[in-house]
């Protein structure tokens, strides 16, 4: 299968989303540089969302290569309507309903009449956001590295006394309540009861997805196999996309205050990460560069850090995507020095 195949509908979205787009341009503005302004939001938007989410996607794709394929394919579709259109658009407006106290129809109306306002108030919900997010995505990488039977390593001396730790019961949860603990006290003072009270939704976030995971697979007892549970799996991968979508839905509002050319812009970018997930399953990438997903988690505990240190300063979200990017591709680039320095690796690799 041709690798541009693999993004045969996140071509296709991208066109109609850039002509939507395009449209809404001049229906707002009436005019050429309108139709222009917003073309360029939108591609830009889309930009950023692959660049902050491409760790993503090979997160998903190593939970998604040992889901039933029943399960996979639920993933694939359901899961991206769930990411477009609950993500981009429904979580937006119910975050500012929360906020403002208001219906959802109201904070739709709010979204289409006074974008302004609207957008102020996603921006001033962004602390407990922020800290939701951090703590959840903190839980997904420490749980990662703290991992008594994890035997591979990439940068050995953090991941080779992680797993030392490993067997301290509850180590994870520790490390990141400290975290919490000392943000909550550098925020400010106003914000400091809401952020310690949405990390902790946060971190009860990820126990109950993990308890769900187990409970719909009892006989399996470590995280790797959790996720093969189906729903468990299903209802763990939609939370991390939701906790990664958090950092670029914030952001989208410094380029735009529209609601539905942020839906598209994010949404393009959505489906690329889509994309680039089944062919990272598809061709076995995640067997063949063995260092690849070390690099996705120390992203993701990157991301999980500057969403809490977006809280107290201000961090470009350009920022964030480069650095993610870079732990990415030198992790790539380990792993293809390892694979020439042992050509026949690769054979010992078990197949599925």
């Amino acid at each position: 299968m041709s690798v541009l195949r693999y993004f045969t509908g996140a071509f296709i979205f991208t066109v109609v989303g850039l002509s939507l787009g395009m449209w809404l341009g001049y229906v707002e503005t009436g005019s050429t540089s309108g139709i222009f302004e917003y073309l360029f939001i939108c591609c830009v938007l889309g930009v950023l969302e692959i660049s902050l989410s491409f760790d993503n996607s090979i997160i998903n794709a190593r939970i998604l290569r040992d889901m039933s394929p029943v399960w996979e394919h639920r993933f694939l579709t359901w899961g991206i309507v769930i990411a477009v259109f609950g993500m981009r658009v429904i979580f937006p407006l119910t975050v500012v309903a929360f906020a403002a106290w208001i219906s959802p129809l109201q904070a739709l109306k709010l979204a289409i009449w006074e974008p302004q306002h609207y957008a102020d108030i996603m921006t001033d919900a962004h602390v407990g956001i922020a800290a939701f997010g951090g703590t959840f995505l903190f839980m997904v990488g420490l749980k990662y590295f703290f991992d008594p039977e994890k035997d591979t390593h990439w940068i050995l001396f953090l991941e080779g006394r992680a797993k030392k730790y490993a067997s301290i019961h509850g180590i994870q949860i520790a490390i990141t309540l400290v975290l919490v603990l000392i943000f909550s006290s550098l925020v400010k003072p106003e914000d400091d009861h809401t952020f310690l009270v949405s990390a902790i939704y946060g971190l009860l976030a990820f126990i109950a997805v993990e308890g769900l995971g187990v409970l719909m697979d009892a006989r399996k007892h470590t995280m790797e196999n959790v996720y093969k549970g189906g729903v468990g799996a299903f209802v763990y991968l939609e939370v991390l996309d939701a906790s990664f979508s958090f950092d670029g839905v914030i952001g989208a509002f410094a380029l735009s205050t529209n609601l539905f050319v942020i839906a598209i812009g994010l949404g393009i970018g959505a489906f690329y990460v889509r994309s680039m997930t089944i062919l990272l399953v598809d061709k076995g990438t995640l067997a063949q560069y063995r260092y690849l997903e070390h690099g996705a988690f120390y992203a993701i505990l990157v991301l999980a850090f500057i969403m809490y240190l977006q809280t107290i300063i201000h961090i470009p979200e350009v920022v964030t995507g480069v650095i993610g990017m870079v732990f990415i591709l030198t992790a790539l680039y380990s792993s293809i020095r390892f694979n020439r320095n042992h050509p026949d690796w690769h054979l010992n690799i078990p197949k599925d």
